[in-house]
């Protein structure tokens, strides 16, 4: 079962990789000491210095494995050479051509590589490059969307295409709680990726108020009014706040460089100017209307009900899951 642990870590819980910065050293850390595979997000521009520091502070904070994800639209071939040369256990990538040579690349250094899929021909395509494992994403988990199936439909037909191939199939998408990991194992996953509701710790490095935001708000909407001239064709989740109600029918041509600025923000190693519309979501050092700007969440965040440690959340989704199966399936048998 998942929970025995995926690809050699304890655990078959995975901290989802929340950009740009939201997953760092310290939830990834907390994560990982607790026995889950935790994911930090490299930058999406080049900054292999600054990339190798970020996996070097993580290690001051754990002596355990964990990965690093990079967004493949964006530029990355100096980041994915330096996680390879300071050999990270996994190699995440999402929204792009996960390739047989960038496969055998990461396999000649010893890294397991584990891409993203939001559709049945995307699985296709990484079961024949060869990867270690496959995050099926469903449509609705939080932050950028890349397929238009729902999880309980696409993980089934993905974990009978990779048959008893030996690849790891990991559920994405709207899971917050033992419930919705018992539901991902019963459709054959071995284990999930868990995002909005790490999100929602005490050590994702998310601003005070987005948590809180979390935590008050229930429902998402699926979208494309953020983000559009950075990162166009990139439909994401968000939470329903009252700004995205005034906004979500903004014409299609209008794009948040046509806006004034309302915020500002240190992310990664680069000071930014945060525009009405961006696809930015508000870290820590985010100052302005933080209000106004996006807020990625999947759709059960309704179930989010506190900030916790993250370590808290493993246990709950370790602990819960083998639980309710004790309890709720076991006298069925």
């Amino acid at each position: 079962m998942g929970w025995h642990g995926i690809l050699g870590f304890e655990y078959g819980i995975v901290q989802a990789p929340l950009g740009p910065d939201i997953s760092g050293p310290e939830l990834v850390a907390a994560v990982a000491n607790a026995g889950g595979l935790a994911f930090l997000r490299a930058p999406d521009w080049e900054s292999p210095d600054y990339l190798r520091e970020l996996i070097r502070k993580t290690r001051r904070l754990t002596d355990k494995r964990f990965g690093v994800a990079v967004v493949l639209a964006f530029p990355h071939e100096k980041n994915i050479n330096v996680i390879l040369e300071e050999k990270v256990a996994v190699l995440q990538v999402y929204w792009g051509d996960c390739s047989g040579e960038l496969v055998m690349k990461a396999h000649q250094s010893g890294v397991m590589i584990v891409p993203q899929v939001g559709s049945l021909e995307e699985a296709q395509k990484a079961i024949y490059a060869g990867v270690d494992a496959i995050i099926v994403q469903g449509y609705e988990a939080g932050g950028h969307v890349i397929g238009q199936d729902a999880l309980i439909s696409l993980l089934p037909k993905v974990v009978d295409l990779v048959g008893d191939r030996d690849i790891t199939v990991i559920a994405a998408g709207g899971i917050v709680d033992a419930r919705g990991y018992v539901a991902a194992l019963a459709l054959g996953a071995q284990g999930v990726c868990v995002g909005t509701r790490f999100l929602a710790t005490e050590e994702s490095y998310a601003h005070p108020m987005y948590k809180r935001k979390l935590v008050e708000y229930d429902r998402t909407e699926y979208t494309d009014i953020f983000g559009r001239a950075r990162w166009p064709g990139a439909p994401h989740r968000v939470l329903k706040t009252p700004f995205f109600i005034d906004w979500k029918s903004i014409p299609d041509n209008e794009t948040e460089a046509d806006q004034p600025v309302i915020g500002r923000a240190t992310i990664h190693d680069k000071e930014i100017e945060i525009r009405r519309l961006a696809g930015t979501v508000p870290n820590v050092t985010t100052t302005g209307d933080i209000e106004s700007m996006v807020l990625y969440a999947g759709q059960s965040v309704g179930l989010i009900k506190e900030i916790l440690p993250a370590a808290e959340v493993v246990k709950r989704l370790v602990e819960g899951a083998q639980l309710l199966i004790k309890q709720k399936f076991s006298h069925m048998l």
